[in-house]
């Protein structure tokens, strides 16, 4: 594709999440159509476009009904049939493309990618078979054990101490295609967001810093406490360097660990825009799904401007129950927002349930720390840990 689609064009999106209800907010305001193929009927994203196609991503009706209704299409989530983004390339636009989504799908083929580009990630090995086993190197115990697909939010991981466990822990995990990581030090998790359009520009988003719970992403800092100058652009440089070696075009996600020696290692990329940059839709003059409709049709990607220091909560389904008694309950939005600079995103999801992501918390100030401060606030009166 080589025409920029103006505003009143069509953008299809793969995933009816919260992920793709916000792309769909963000096309819709600069002027462009939107349809969402999603098999759920109350999925978050269908509910707001212009147009739902309620199918399985794999139905090759629907998805020559989504082409010919769209003049380019993404995704929303990085677990979408491969397939079916080939299927949609051979009609109209795709981006990301089906092969960097599938080297996103596979720790192992992630791995192997980010060493192709030249950055360090933890040591690990790939277990595909018994055998496999036993020719773990010594120095990767301790270590994490993770399924080579599916895993998200902390699920398909389990940490081990010794071959034992790790026989035990292949055996729990059902013996699927696992890679295993050397346990490192940490000292902090970041990660960066970088949109790369057709023409091979890149953009980044300010280095973030992460705090998970439970293997859920919990709480979002920008800028990064712990990040100095010359650390940014080591991990900007990194991200640029992993997007350009896929021929990446989007919003790409690269998350990294700081350890203890000041060194950065590559975790994990997820190809779309990401929990952790959801900041950027009341800190920065563009956003990230701003940025990724941008990229989706040619238009230009201005370099973002983070114009407020700011601190972002998750906010997951626990919070609509009582701790004590488990009874339901609504949280206290009103004295939440009374705070001030606090923007409240809900995600238009039918039922709230523990560990589902209901929505987030912005909180934006003219400094970090009165950012922090009402942070600190806003997750008392919500019933979240106060410290990070």
């Amino acid at each position: 594709m080589s025409e920029v689609l103006l505003p009143g064009a069509t953008l299809g999106v793969l995933g009816g999440g919260q992920l793709g209800r916000m792309f769909v907010h963000a096309a819709q305001s600069l002027g462009y159509r939107t349809v969402v193929l999603d098999p759920d009927a109350d999925s978050p994203a269908g509910a707001v476009a212009h147009e739902h196609i309620r199918a399985d991503y794999l139905d090759e009706t629907a998805l020559a009904r989504l082409a010919q209704a769209c003049d380019a299409i993404t995704t929303e989530f990085e677990n979408v049939p491969a397939r079916a983004l080939e299927l949609l390339a051979a009609q109209r636009p795709v981006a990301p493309a089906a092969a960097c989504v599938a080297i996103c799908q596979d720790r192992a083929d992630e791995k192997a990618h980010f060493r192709a580009a030249g950055v360090d990630c933890a040591p690990y090995a790939v277990i595909r078979g018994e055998a496999d086993l036993g020719t773990v190197p010594d120095a990767l115990l301790p270590g994490i054990l993770k399924t080579a697909r599916m895993g998200y939010d902390g699920k398909g991981q389990v940490r081990i101490r010794t071959r034992a466990e790790l026989a035990a822990a292949w055996d729990e995990l059902k013996r699927v295609p696992c890679v295993l990581e050397q346990m490192l030090p940490l000292q902090r998790e970041l990660s960066v967001l970088v949109a790369r359009g057709r023409d091979g520009g890149c953009v980044l988003f300010p280095v973030q810093q992460n705090l998970h719970r439970d293997g859920i992403l919990a709480v979002t800092e920008v800028p990064a406490p712990a990040v100095d100058t010359a650390l940014q652009q080591r991990a900007g440089a990194a991200a640029t360097r992993i997007a350009a070696e896929m021929g990446y075009v989007g919003v790409l996600c690269i998350e990294f660990f700081l350890l203890q020696d000041g060194s950065l290692v590559v975790n994990e990329m997820a190809p779309r825009p990401h929990n952790s940059g959801h900041y950027t839709m009341n800190a920065c003059d563009v956003s990230q799904f701003e940025a990724q409709v941008r990229a989706l049709a040619g238009l230009p990607l201005n370099t973002p401007r983070l114009h407020s220091p700011t601190v972002m909560l998750n906010l997951l389904g626990d919070l609509w129950f009582d701790a004590e008694s488990g009874a339901e309950r609504s949280p206290d939005w009103a004295a939440v927002l009374a705070l001030p600079g606090t923007h409240l995103h809900l995600y238009g999801k039918a039922s709230a349930r523990p560990g589902r992501k209901m929505g987030h918390l912005n909180i934006t100030a003219a400094t970090p720390e009165a950012a922090r401060a009402t942070a600190a606030r806003a997750a008392a009166i919500l019933g979240l840990p106060t410290a990070w």
